[in-house]
C-alpha cells in the first residue's frame, strides 16, 4: 500500500491517495491581502475510515502551511481537535 500527499492548489485542497485512489482531503480558503488559510472541511471517504487517513491529511497541511508562511484558522471541527491535540501546531493559529 502506497500513500501519497499532494497540495492541491487548484481546488484549494490538501488531498491524500492510498494506492492512487483519492483518500480524502482537508479543504481550506486562503483570506485576502493576510497570509491566513481557513480550514474548513477534512474529508474522509468511508473505506478510507478509521486508518488515521485524516491525520496524515491534516498533519500535511498544517506543516506545508507553516513551510509556506500563513497562520490557519481551525474552522473544521477536526483540524481544531488536531492542533489542541498536537500542541506543536498550536502557534499556527491566527
Amino acid at each position: 500500500m502506497t500513500t501519497r500527499l499532494e497540495h492541491n492548489v487548484a481546488d484549494t485542497r490538501f488531498e491524500i491517495f492510498i494506492d492512487d485512489t483519492l483518500a480524502g482531503y482537508a479543504d481550506y480558503a486562503d483570506r485576502e491581502g493576510v497570509q491566513v488559510r481557513d480550514f474548513h472541511h477534512t474529508m474522509t471517504f468511508p473505506e478510507f475510515r478509521g486508518q488515521g487517513v485524516a491525520a496524515q491529511v491534516v498533519d500535511y497541511a498544517l506543516r506545508e502551511s507553516r513551510a509556506a508562511g500563513y497562520t490557519v484558522i481551525p474552522t473544521c471541527w477536526y483540524v481544531e481537535k488536531y492542533i489542541a491535540e498536537h500542541k506543536e501546531y498550536a502557534d499556527l493559529v491566527a
